[in-house]
C-alpha cells in the first residue's frame, strides 16, 4: 500500500460468476468498469459451470486476465445444488434466494472436499496462482467449512466477512451487491447499496460484488460506477488476495473458534 490517504482504506470489486457462458456479459462488464478506472480484478471461476465442458477459449481468455494483473478465486465447480431441500425454509433458501445454484450450501466434507480438489487441479493445469474460495451465493454448509481446512487456500468470504485461513480470523465487511431479477428487487438494491456505503464511510475495506447481468440495466450500471468512482477517491483498489494479507496484518481481529455464519 501507499502512503498516501488511501493506504488505510481498500476497495475490491469482485465479478462473479464468470465462465464460457456468462463470458460475453463478463467482458462487457470489464470493458464497463476499465471506463471509470483501470484497477485489478478478483474474478470468481467456475470451470464446470452448469455441467458444461471445458472451453479452450475461455481459458485463455482467463490467460489474459491473468497477465493483466486480475486474481482469479475459485467459485465452486458447476454453480449447481443438485441436493434435495430438507424443509419448507431450507427450499426457500436454496431454491428461492439462490435459484438453485448454492452449490456449497448443504455438501458434506467429503463432497465439498471432491469438488474443492477438481477445481484446484484444473487451476494448476494452467499454473494459475489460486489464493482464494468463494461459494456460489457465499452458502457454505459446515462439511464446506471443514473440507477447506484441508486446502491451502488463503481466504475465503461470506456476504458480510472476509475470512483468512487457515486461522479464521475474519474482517467484518458487508457486501455492496445488486439483485437484478425484477424491477423491485434493482431498486431496493441501489437503495440498499447507497445506505450501506455511507454507513461503512470509514471501513477498512469496500467490497464491491458484480454479477455480470449487472451490465445490462442502466440504473444499476450507473449506482455502482458511482460508487466505485466516489470509492477509488480515497481507497486504494486492491485484489481480495492483496486486501486479505493487508487487512490481516491491520485490522483483522484474532481468529474465533470457527467460521462463523453469514
Amino acid at each position: 500500500m501507499s502512503g498516501d490517504d488511501r493506504s488505510a482504506r481498500a476497495l475490491t470489486v469482485v465479478i462473479h460468476d464468470v465462465a464460457p457462458a456468462t463470458r460475453p456479459l463478463c467482458q462487457a462488464l470489464l470493458d464497463a468498469i476499465a471506463g471509470v478506472a483501470q484497477l485489478p480484478l478478483t474474478l470468481l471461476i467456475v470451470p464446470r459451470y452448469h455441467g458444461a465442458a471445458r472451453d479452450p477459449g475461455f481459458e485463455h481468455w482467463l490467460d489474459r486476465a491473468v497477465e493483466r494483473g486480475d486474481e482469479l478465486a475459485l467459485h465452486g465447480l458447476t454453480h449447481c445444488d443438485d441436493g434435495t431441500p430438507s424443509d419448507f425454509f431450507d427450499w426457500l433458501r436454496r431454491r428461492w434466494y439462490t435459484a438453485g445454484e448454492g452449490e456449497f450450501s448443504a455438501l458434506s466434507e467429503s463432497e465439498a472436499a471432491w469438488r474443492l480438489d477438481a477445481g484446484r487441479r484444473w487451476f494448476a493445469a494452467h499454473d494459475w496462482p489460486l489464493h482464494g474460495f468463494v461459494a456460489p451465493a457465499w452458502l457454505m454448509s459446515r462439511g464446506t467449512r471443514r473440507a477447506l481446512g484441508g486446502f491451502d487456500f488463503a481466504y475465503t468470504a461470506t456476504l458480510s466477512r472476509l475470512i483468512a485461513l487457515p486461522s479464521q480470523a475474519e474482517l467484518r465487511c458487508q457486501s455492496l451487491v445488486y439483485s437484478t431479477r425484477t424491477a423491485t428487487r434493482r431498486a431496493v438494491s441501489i437503495a440498499r447499496n447507497r445506505a450501506l456505503t455511507l454507513a461503512q464511510r470509514n471501513a477498512p475495506l469496500h467490497r464491491l460484488e458484480l454479477h455480470p447481468p449487472d451490465v445490462l440495466y442502466p440504473a444499476i450500471r450507473a449506482s455502482w460506477s458511482a460508487l466505485l468512482e466516489n470509492s477509488l477517491a480515497n481507497r486504494q483498489a486492491l485484489t481480495v488476495a492483496q486486501a486479505g494479507q493487508y487487512l490481516a496484518a491491520q485490522f483483522i481481529p484474532p481468529a474465533g473458534p470457527r467460521i462463523t455464519d453469514v
